[in-house]
């Protein structure tokens, strides 16, 4: 098998791989780049690669900075089968459909910019797009190994990371000869609510390893439940809003499941709570067909009162509408809202209206790249441009790090400690210092480590 690096490989966006071996050439994951402006115009550019000579996509999770370019890749000339596990196929649609209908809103805005009335902005991809994604898609359960090439078998297991979030293991076969490679895909925190536990893998000729946060340990969960309790706390005593920017997967459940488990000690019955993502309430909808996956702790929680996704004081809102007569309250609303970075989404229309006031409240409780107008306020902005204005930031913010969806170094490092045979590493998905970080552990392990570049190859 030969490796080469296309995607989050000096950075945590777009994930893409590629994959030859036996003559054949697969992908594992496909995704957006997201960030800034510049960042996101290479979406546009040519792939390095022909899509139609691609044989095979395995997709690890449903996130967009690992999905968002298959209906791209397909558009492209990408005919071939894309495998991944059965709760992300139920989510990708949702996933893909959202990003696909913003592309198109973004390009009819743009157009109708244009004086002399020419629409020459074209969205990255459409709904109808995404259609021809879904009938190529494969589902999978984990533990299931599957040929998928001509001497090639996937066997996907769990990565704690989000619903149907999977670590890759490829087998390839050439008569005795067998070479082993294993791509982590997003590598959850052990603990995480609702999900089981990352597995680990016992043997590998090279692992593809995941450093988000390689360079650093999350605060302790216990600690960040009693931190999420006092920005409730302080929130409500100012006497404004408490606005969450969420991920539609993910975190967005595992926020509700807190609001649940904690609903008395919280007093949540005085707030009333939003969740203003239509893509979060399908999202919703796919976790409570998969109870099945959750963790034993999870599943109690399910079965009690209140009900996570039912909880009395919650709505969801679906219709622009709705979502603009959230603005009538000043005080006393908890908004949980995508998108989960501000770069998008309905969360934006919130932050015009609560960013300027001093008893307003925002709470970051995920990953923030660097680009982005979540990073930009996690930062300390005191002004942001944001559609079309020029906002004074008044609001006080909070970074709640205990909920990463993402190992933390010591995380990553337990994870790697499962393989038997102590594999070379290269690591993947994180930004420089995160890598340098986690690289300087593994090393010290006696671990062969390399970090990928975009366009480096590697023999497994």
């Amino acid at each position: 098998m030969r490796v080469r690096f296309h995607g989050a490989a000096g950075e945590v966006t777009g994930s893409c791989h590629e994959v030859e071996v036996g003559g054949r050439r697969l992908l594992l994951d496909c995704g957006l780049i997201q960030g800034s402006d510049e960042d996101e115009k290479r979406n546009f550019e040519p792939f390095a690669f022909d899509p139609a000579s691609v044989d095979a996509v395995v997709l690890s999770h449903a996130h967009i900075d690992h999905c968002g370019r298959l209906p791209v890749l397909v558009k492209r000339g990408f005919k071939g089968p894309i495998w991944t596990q059965a709760a992300t196929a139920d989510l990708l649609k949702i996933m893909l459909d959202d990003s696909a209908f913003l592309a198109e809103m973004d390009a009819e805005f743009a157009n109708k910019r244009n004086e002399d009335g020419h629409a020459r902005h074209k969205p990255l991809f459409t709904r109808a797009d995404v259609g021809q994604v879904m009938r190529q898609v494969r589902a999978l359960p984990y533990h299931a190994p599957t040929e998928i090439l001509p001497g090639l078998t996937v066997q996907l297991r769990e990565a704690g990371h989000i619903l149907g979030s999977a670590t890759v293991e490829l087998r390839a076969r050439n008569g005795v000869d067998e070479r082993v490679l294993v791509f982590s895909g997003d590598i959850g925190m052990k603990g995480t609510p609702i999900l089981r536990d990352p597995e680990p893998v016992a043997q590998a000729d090279l692992v593809l390893l995941e450093a988000t946060y390689g360079g650093r340990a999350h605060r302790d969960r216990a600690a960040t439940v009693t931190e999420i309790g006092e920005v409730l706390e302080h929130a409500w005593a100012d006497g404004g809003n408490l606005l969450i920017p969420a991920f539609a997967v993910g975190r967005t459940q595992e926020i509700l499941y807190w609001f649940a488990r904690y609903w008395d000690r919280w007093n949540l019955d005085r707030w009333k709570i939003f969740l203003d993502s239509p893509m979060a309430s399908k999202v919703t909808e796919v976790y409570d067909r998969h109870v099945d996956l959750f963790d034993s702790k999870a599943r109690d929680v399910w079965r009690g009162q209140p009900h996570p996704f039912r909880l009395p004081n919650l709505r969801y809102t679906e219709s622009v509408e709705e979502s603009r007569g959230i603005n009538a309250h000043e005080r006393g609303a908890i908004i949980i809202a995508g998108a989960g970075m501000c770069n998008g989404g309905r969360i934006r229309h919130h932050l015009r209206q609560n960013l300027g006031r001093r008893q307003a409240h925002l709470m970051f409780v995920g990953y923030q790249s660097r680009g982005t107008l979540g990073r930009r306020l996690v930062d300390g902005a005191s002004h942001v441009k944001m559609l079309g204005e020029d906002i004074q930031v008044n609001a006080q913010r909070h970074t709640v790090g205990g909920l990463s969806a993402h190992a933390d170094q010591p995380g990553l490092l337990d994870w790697y400690s499962g393989f038997a045979n102590k594999p070379p590493v290269v690591l993947v998905h994180g930004e420089d210092d995160a890598r340098e970080a986690l690289a300087g552990k593994l090393r010290e392990r006696g671990t062969a480590v390399e970090l990928a570049r975009p366009g480096n190859v590697r023999e497994v």
